[in-house]
Parts: structure tokens; C-alpha cells; sequence
């Protein structure tokens, strides 16, 4: 069983800065791509950003040149550097990683979510 832990929500004022880490941890074989996505409420689950194994990201169009996705392939993390955040940016932010067993079928694994607050 493999579990995404997700840490570093909180409330920041707009302008802030937060980092947010997760944690990918069980029995695996292998991690393809990792990510971030996001949900306020009411409305749907939308892309935050993705990297690939090899280090490749994919950011929405609305967080390119603020946020920041990185990871580490040895410790099976992912990071999301955040700047500039604006209270748009408030939700919860869910950690993904699509696994790779030894047969190469692919399955996706979800975090429990972070809250993130952007407010004066």
C-alpha cells in the first residue's frame, strides 16, 4: 500500500509565499509523473502543475511564473513553491503520483489535501 502525505498548508496573506511537500511512502516500484492539483470550494478539481520523472514540468496557465513544482526521485517528493499568492489561490491542494508496478501498469495515488488560506 502506498500513501501520499502532504504537508506545508497554512494561511499567508496575498503576496505570500508557502511550500508545500509531499511524501510518497509503501511499497514502490516506481513513480512516473507527480503533481499538484487544487479544489475551492464549489468548484472542480484543476491542475496546479506536473513533473515527469525526468524532471519535465507542465504548469495551468494561471500559476506559470509564480509556482514552482521540483522533486526528488531518491526520497520519492515533490514540491510546490508558491509565490506571490493571491486569494484565487485559497483551497485545498491534492498531492498525486502515478505509480508503475513491475509489470508497468499504471495507477494513480492521491494525498489527502492541504488546506492553503489566502487572506488579509
Amino acid at each position: 500500500q502506498v500513501q501520499l502525505v502532504e504537508s506545508g498548508g497554512g494561511l499567508v496573506q496575498p503576496g505570500g509565499s508557502l511550500r508545500l511537500s509531499c511524501a510518497a511512502s509503501g511499497s514502490i516500484f516506481s513513480i512516473n509523473d507527480m503533481g499538484w492539483y487544487r479544489q475551492a470550494p464549489g468548484k472542480q478539481r484543476e491542475l496546479v502543475a506536473t513533473i515527469t520523472s525526468g524532471g519535465r514540468t507542465n504548469y495551468a496557465n494561471s500559476m506559470k511564473g509564480r509556482f514552482t513544482i521540483s522533486r526528488d526521485n531518491a526520497k520519492n517528493t515533490v514540491h510546490l513553491q508558491m509565490n506571490g499568492l493571491k486569494p484565487e489561490d485559497t483551497a485545498v491542494y491534492y498531492c498525486n503520483a502515478v505509480l508503475v508496478n513491475r509489470f508497468q501498469y499504471t495507477r494513480d495515488v492521491w494525498g489527502q489535501g492541504t488546506q492553503v488560506t489566502v487572506s488579509s
